[in-house]
């Protein structure tokens, strides 16, 4: 179960634009809670780790293009849309009932939004907000690539009709 500091400021940034500051503070809480539950799961995760391990630097990635003015109003509006994906507390695998494993629909929502924003937005951009180690475009490649392992295919259906 999601710890209540966490689900504090889920529901906190649901009800409310979301300033720079929240952002960061949420970027914090999730890569904290990320990293423990990964870090109490030992091996058991397998691959999911790696994966999981993304969902903070892919949130950060989402809210920094959101805000950039480069980004077309369009764009904006879908990337709006998975940024709001990660802090409603209610989606396809809910935090609150699955722990930080709930996180991986998010992952998998945001890639596909990234994914579709490269159509018109020009990697560099990507890139130049993004925290991550491995290049942007290799993590959106090699989470689409597994992204059939990482969700159920009647999740994966529904996500990338959210993102059409």
């Amino acid at each position: 179960m999601i710890d209540d500091d966490l689900d504090e400021s889920l529901n906190d940034l649901a009800s409310q634009e979301l300033p720079r500051e929240r952002a960061e503070r949420f970027y914090d809480r999730i890569r904290t809670r990320i990293h423990s539950y990964v870090e109490s799961k030992g091996g058991a995760l397998g691959k999911t780790t790696e994966f999981l391990l993304l969902v903070p630097d892919v949130f950060i990635l989402l809210w920094r293009l959101v805000n950039d003015a480069r980004i077309q109003g369009k764009n904006k509006v879908l990337l709006g849309s998975g940024v709001a994906y990660f802090v409603f507390p209610i989606d396809l695998m809910p935090e609150a009932f699955l722990g930080p494993i709930g996180f991986v629909d998010d992952l998998v929502l945001a890639v596909y939004v990234l994914n579709k924003l490269l159509a018109d937005t020009s990697i560099d951009v990507l890139r130049e907000h993004w925290s991550g180690e491995e290049d942007v475009l290799l993590t959106i490649q090699r989470v689409l690539a597994a992204a059939d392992s990482l969700v159920s295919t009647d999740l994966l259906d529904r996500i990338k009709k959210m993102v059409k």
